[in-house]
């Protein structure tokens, strides 16, 4: 089968098109044949190996596994023992290792299925960022009816779930992106939006009871001033930071100053899981949810989707369809 396979860290230029062997669905796992993928900034961190404190996680001289990707959507083509979720010929969404690829493993327990009303290129887009925007708001958040919420990187592939489930959740959002996008993000239902090249919504006086920073280019002290008193911050990653520990630092400061201010300051590291899947199907079916993709490439076109996000700014989610059908 052809994957996209990845030897060494470097540019997006060691990633390569290559024919390999089909993986077979172990303990708890089901085979996919993959018919989109998207690709998210971990993809570009794993195949750049920076920042270096990454690399004792994913591979000190290379990366561990070599098949990139992580998310996709597909139809199960057969499944392990002890699997009872799922069955050949189901259409499904999730997370795996090696999703840039036309057939892939993932754990029962990483896959839902796929919403009735989403193309296959639709659903691939959901589960890391949708997941990510849904844990941030609804678990580190707290988010409230009635609640002002501040959405940071609010066009991006994170932000554009964010935006949709805040409203839904029936707050006041205000999304912050650049000149470009501020129709998309007024398109996907935000109340206001703060054009950061114009305008610095840390100086403007108003006060947010949740900020969801997904951009991370602003300091702890620059987003508490936007901060109501007793109001919630939830730093979801961001770039940034150094070759060496990249935005690790603020994430591990958040937590240590929280315990002496009012505010709190929650750093958030999602984790992929079938039950939040299944809060996203639902959310998506019902119309509250809609994926924005910004741009499709073929499998063989990867690594330009990978130096699209490394250049970052980015429109919705990045999709890479597998497979014509």
């Amino acid at each position: 089968m052809k994957a996209i396979v990845q030897d060494r860290y470097g540019s997006p230029g060691v990633l390569e098109l290559r024919d390999v062997e089909e993986p077979i669905a172990g303990d708890g796992e089901v085979l996919v044949r993959v018919l989109a993928a998207s690709a998210f900034i971990g993809d570009w961190h794993i195949v750049t190996g920076l920042p270096y404190a990454i690399r004792p996680v994913y591979g000190l001289r290379a990366p561990k596994l070599g098949v990139r990707g992580q998310d996709f959507a597909g139809r199960v083509e057969s499944i392990g023992a002890n699997v009872t979720q799922a069955r050949a010929g189901d259409e499904v969404f999730g997370t795996c290792e090696g999703s840039f690829a036309e057939k892939a493993r993932a754990r029962s327990d990483k896959i839902a299925p796929k919403p009735a009303n989403l193309t296959f290129e639709q659903a691939a887009t959901v589960p890391i960022a949708g997941v990510t925007a849904l844990q941030g708001l609804r678990d580190k958040g707290e988010v409230q009816q009635g609640q002002r919420v501040l959405i940071l990187g609010a066009a991006g592939g994170v932000g554009t779930f964010a935006v949709q489930m805040a409203k839904a959740y029936g707050a006041h959002v205000t999304g912050v992106c650049s000149t470009s996008k501020v129709d998309l993000v007024r398109s996907i239902g935000a109340d206001d939006v703060v054009d950061y090249t114009r305008v610095d919504f840390t100086e403007t006086g108003e006060r947010y009871d949740v900020i969801l920073d997904t951009g991370g280019s602003r300091s702890l002290s620059d987003l508490r001033r936007a901060l109501a008193p007793e109001g919630t911050l939830v730093i979801v990653g961001g770039e940034g930071g150094g070759r060496l520990f990249g935005v690790a630092g603020r994430l591990l400061q958040a937590p240590l100053l929280s315990r002496f201010v009012r505010q709190r300051l929650r750093p958030l590291a999602s984790k992929q899981n079938r039950d939040d899947l299944l809060v996203l199907k639902e959310l998506i079916e019902g119309g509250k949810v809609t994926p924005v993709i910004g741009s499709t490439y073929p499998l063989s076109e990867v690594p330009d989707a990978i130096r699209q996000l490394g250049e970052g700014h980015g429109r919705g989610k990045i999709v890479i369809s597998v497979e014509a059908r």
